[in-house]
C-alpha cells in the first residue's frame, strides 16, 4: 500500500497521536518479548523491538479498578479515596452504594487534559470506573467510547435473554446505545479502534484501547484453540488462545497505524493493569513470586512497551523503576500541556529518562497499600506489611523472586521503610468503600500459594 502524506498533514499533526493499549490480568512471562516459549506474539514483540522495553514497570494496584484509576488520573487513587479496591466495593464511607461508586468527579482524566489541548479521544472496552451514568467514559473526556462499563465480561454476543439486568456488562457505544455484536469482543474492540484512527488521521488522537482480555471468562475462539501447542492443557490452553487474539488484534491497530503513515507522529504504549491471576487464567509471572491481589512483585510488576519512530531508540531496554502513574503527565508533556499546573501528580514524564537526558531515577520511592495491607518500594529494598504477621523485606536487585525475606537481617531498613510509609498513609484520603471480605480472604490466600515463582513456559 502506498501512503502520500502531504506537508498540510504534517503540519496539522504537529503534536504526536498517542496510543495506548492496556491488557487485562495477563501473565508477567506470557509474552514473546518477556521471553516465552509456548505463547506466540509476534505484533508485540515486533513492538518491543521498534522502541523500548521497560524491566521494572509497575502499576499503582494490584487489582484492575484502582490501578486504572491510577493511570487515568497520574495520581496514587488512594489520594481520592480510591483504595486498591474494585468498584462495587463491600461499603462506602461516603453514602455511595452499589453502581454509585466510581472516579471521583473532582479529578480530571487524562482524556479531558488532552482533549482541552485538541486531540479527538476515544476509549475502546473496559471502563471499570463506576458504572452510574455520572461516571460514564463520554462525561469523563472521551469523544467516543464503545465498550462495557463493568470490570468483566463474556467474549461472545449476549443473548436478549442474557442481556437482562446486565447494564454495566452489555456492550454500549458512546451513551446508552447499547448492542452487542457478534464478533469476538477482542476483535471487535481492535476493529472499532483502527476505525477510530481512519477518522482521524489528519487530526490529533488519543485512543485508550482497553482490553478485557486476558480477564475471566476464559472464552476462547475455536479456530484460535487450534493454533495453541498441544502440549499446553486446561486454563492455560484457553488462555494461550485469548493471547493470540489479543496479539492479533494488537497487530491489526499497529499495522494501520503503519500503512496510514502516522508511525513517526504517534506515540504508542503497551502495558497491562496488574499482575496475572494464576489460579483463576492460569498465567505465569514467573520469576516473580505472586499474583493479581498481593504486594509480592507478581502482582505488581508488569510487562511495558513504549514505541515512537524517529524519537526513541529502537530494541532497548530501560532498566530503572517506572509506574503507570508515569503514562498521563508523559502523555501530556509530549501533547505540549503544562504538568506543573496539576496538583498532586506522582507520576512523572518518561520520556527524558529514556532518551537519557535525564540521568536520575524516576522513581527513588513507590508505594501501594490495599487496607491494612501496604508496600513500600525505596531504591532496591522493597518492605511488604500485614496486618496478620511481621513485615518481610527484600533487595530486588539480588532477589527479584522475593525468596529471601531480610527483615530479620537489616530491623533498621526496616524501621525506616515502616517509617517512610507511615507517612505517606497519613497525606492518604479515607477509602470511599471497602473490599468484600470474600476477596481480600482470596487475596491473602493467592499470596501464600503462589510465594515462588512457578514455571509454566
Amino acid at each position: 500500500m502506498i501512503v502520500v502524506i502531504t506537508i498540510s498533514n504534517i503540519q496539522a499533526q504537529s503534536k504526536p497521536n498517542i496510543v495506548f493499549i492496556l491488557s487485562d490480568d495477563a501473565g508477567y512471562a506470557d509474552f514473546g518479548f518477556q521471553g516465552s516459549k509456548d505463547f506466540k506474539t509476534p505484533h508485540l514483540d515486533a513492538l518491543a523491538k521498534s522502541g523500548v522495553k521497560f524491566t521494572q514497570a509497575y502499576v499503582s494496584a494490584a487489582v484492575c479498578g484502582p490501578s486504572r484509576a491510577g493511570i487515568l488520573t497520574g495520581k496514587y487513587q488512594q489520594k481520592f479515596g480510591f483504595e486498591e479496591n474494585n468498584v462495587p466495593g463491600y461499603m462506602s464511607s461516603s453514602g455511595l452504594l452499589g453502581d454509585e461508586m466510581g472516579l471521583p468527579l473532582d479529578q480530571t482524566t487524562v482524556a479531558q487534559y488532552l482533549k482541552k489541548l485538541g486531540y479527538k479521544t476515544a476509549l475502546f472496552g473496559k471502563w471499570h470506573m463506576g458504572n452510574a451514568d455520572r461516571y460514564h467514559p463520554i462525561k469523563r473526556g472521551f469523544d467516543e467510547f464503545y465498550g462495557f462499563r463493568g470490570g468483566a465480561r463474556s467474549y461472545f454476543e449476549y443473548t436478549d435473554e442474557e442481556q437482562k439486568n446486565k447494564t454495566s456488562k452489555k456492550l454500549e457505544r458512546n451513551f446508552k446505545n447499547f448492542k452487542e455484536s457478534d464478533i469476538y469482543l477482542t476483535d471487535a474492540l481492535a476493529k472499532e479502534t483502527v476505525k477510530f484512527i481512519e477518522r482521524n488521521k489528519n487530526n490529533q488522537f488519543f485512543v485508550f484501547l482497553s482490553f478485557n482480555a486476558v480477564h475471566t471468562p476464559m472464552e476462547a475462539r475455536a479456530d484460535d484453540l487450534k493454533k495453541v501447542p498441544k502440549h499446553l492443557t486446561g486454563k492455560r490452553r484457553t488462555l494461550a488462545a485469548m493471547t493470540i487474539v489479543l496479539d492479533r488484534a494488537c497487530g491489526h491497530v499497529l499495522n494501520k497505524i503503519k500503512d496510514l503513515g502516522l508511525e513517526k507522529n504517534t506515540l504508542i504504549v503497551f502495558a497491562n493493569d496488574n499482575g496475572g491471576p494464576s489460579d483463576s487464567n492460569a498465567s505465569s509471572n514467573f520469576p516473580l513470586s505472586g499474583t493479581k491481589a498481593n504486594h509480592l512483585e507478581g502482582g505488581i510488576r508488569i510487562p511495558f512497551l513504549m514505541s515512537w519512530q524517529g524519537k526513541l531508540d529502537k530494541n532497548t531496554t530501560f532498566n530503572k523503576p517506572i509506574s503507570t502513574l508515569d503514562l498521563l503527565p508523559t502523555f501530556l508533556s509530549v501533547a505540549d500541556g503544562k504538568q506543573e499546573n496539576i496538583k498532586d501528580l506522582d507520576g512523572v514524564n518518561l520520556i527524558p529518562f529514556i532518551t537519557n537526558t535525564n540521568k536520575g531515577l524516576p522513581h527513588e520511592t513507590l508505594y501501594w497499600k490495599k487496607e491494612s495491607r501496604a508496600a513500600i518500594r525505596h531504591f532496591n529494598y522493597k518492605l511488604i506489611r500485614f496486618p496478620d504477621r511481621p513485615a518481610e523485606l527484600y533487595n530486588l536487585e539480588e532477589d527479584i523472586s522475593e525468596a529471601n525475606d531480610l527483615a530479620s537481617i537489616y530491623p533498621d531498613k526496616v524501621k525506616e521503610l515502616y517509617s517512610m510509609l507511615f507517612d505517606w498513609e497519613l497525606t492518604l484520603e479515607r477509602p470511599l468503600w471497602q473490599l468484600k471480605r470474600l476477596y481480600e480472604g482470596k487475596a491473602a490466600s493467592r499470596m501464600d500459594k503462589y510465594r515462588k515463582p512457578k514455571i509454566n513456559n
